[in-house]
């Protein structure tokens, strides 16, 4: 057992540092240059806070192959908190995403990748090719195969295989169309249609894990080698979440997903939800050397903010999160004060990827955070909501910094 560092300690080894403007695809950024002036911007992407939007991740992505220039502006998802007024009186609807691109104001993604291709070129492949055209609807099948099983209460164990089954004969045409091409992608190149199919799989991934105890990736050989191919491009790492993440996010924007009786499916919340959270599927391609530098960085960043919107006594918190901290870079179990289990708990709860911090980052933390909590005790921090996420709200975080 050792001694928990003090926060000077902590911050003279928290060296993670990343250029959010040229650098690697981060969540974190508000203007990408790509190397280029600033002068040349002209386009504005608004996106939600949080990452979790999956339209909102398709443009996202899109500029971040193309190395487009652009901005970034973040606006509140409803189902975290209020949106703000100064978005709604440029987009009266609320819409995520919109882009402005020379000043005229786009909704809808599909919208705005092809205003992007009129100002910029396609990506690989136009939205309106011939070879792209049948790709898109089936995207779009498999969308609603997906939405049928996991959003739709099942009455009987029948209903539930129906369901099951129907999905299943989508993704067989999705591996037929992945098998038809010499590479891991869907057409000969990477392309627009790996764009479009990257958000709601992504979220198919971690959900079906989830509530339905199916390993979509594990499951499906040219899927996995798509997720290779994806994992392998920094552009997709940047934007890329974790099952944790997905599965709670997803309840409050799908109108609620649904859980099978299937023993594997409890094994699997169980790990998402409890760890270890090293060793999960949403991730293939090797831990960097910077996770645990990176997660410490980006706590001693939001510390004050962590610390006053946690349901614990602030000292409390300071000194349990100074012990987790601890852990996390010196790998030594550090006792933290007692009554503190639940508090780091719900900060364990609360990492989000990419918001704030990249997968395997948020992994070490999570690790840390619970290896610190059960020398304390078993108590689990306030649930995770499922109607909404207001405990996620922009503006708590914004009232606790001011």
């Amino acid at each position: 057992m050792t001694t928990a560092l003090s926060w000077t300690d902590l911050a003279a080894q928290a060296t993670f540092e990343l250029d959010r403007i040229n650098g690697p695809t981060n969540a974190q950024a508000r203007l990408r240059l790509f190397g280029q002036d600033e002068s040349a911007v002209r386009v504005t992407l608004y996106r939600d806070n949080h990452a979790w939007c999956p339209y909102c991740q398709k443009v996202w992505f899109w500029l971040e192959e193309k190395q487009i220039p652009y901005r970034i502006e973040k606006v509140t998802m409803f189902c975290y908190g209020e949106k703000e007024r100064w978005y709604k009186r440029k987009v009266p609807s609320g819409m995520l995403p919109a882009l402005e691109l020379d000043g005229l104001m786009i909704t809808e993604s599909d919208d705005i990748l092809l205003a992007l291709e009129q100002a910029f070129g396609p990506l690989t492949h136009s939205l309106q090719d011939p070879q792209v055209l049948p790709l898109r609807q089936l995207e779009r099948v498999l969308f609603r195969a997906w939405c049928m099983w996991l959003c739709s209460p099942s009455s009987s164990a029948r209903q539930e295989q129906r369901h099951r089954e129907q999905f299943l004969t989508v993704v067989e045409k999705v591996e037929a169309a992945l098998a038809s091409t010499p590479g891991p992608f869907f057409l000969a190149d990477f392309s627009v249609v790996d764009v479009i199919f990257t958000p709601y799989v992504e979220r198919m991934h971690a959900s079906l894990f989830y509530y339905k105890g199916y390993g979509l990736r594990q499951a499906n050989p040219h899927l996995s080698d798509w997720f290779d191919g994806l994992e392998s491009r920094a552009t997709y790492r940047g934007t890329q979440s974790d099952f944790h993440t997905h599965v709670h996010d997803l309840p409050p924007q799908m109108g609620g997903c649904w859980a099978n009786d299937d023993p594997q499916t409890e094994l699997n919340q169980r790990q998402v939800d409890y760890g270890p959270w090293v060793g999960l599927p949403d991730v293939a391609y090797p831990e960097p050397e910077t996770s645990r530098i990176e997660a410490l960085t980006r706590v001693l960043k939001h510390r004050d903010n962590l610390i006053r919107v946690n349901p614990g006594a602030d000292e409390l918190v300071d000194a349990a999160l100074r012990c987790a901290l601890t852990h996390l870079v010196t790998g030594e179990a550090c006792q933290p004060p007692d009554g503190s289990d639940s508090a780091l708990r719900y900060l364990r709860d609360r990492v989000n990827v990419p918001r704030d911090m990249s997968i395997y980052a948020a992994k070490r933390l999570r690790q840390s955070l619970e290896a610190t909590a059960m020398l304390d005790g078993t108590g689990q921090g306030p649930a995770i909501p499922v109607r909404h996420r207001r405990d996620q709200d922009p503006a708590d975080f914004a009232a606790a910094s001011r």
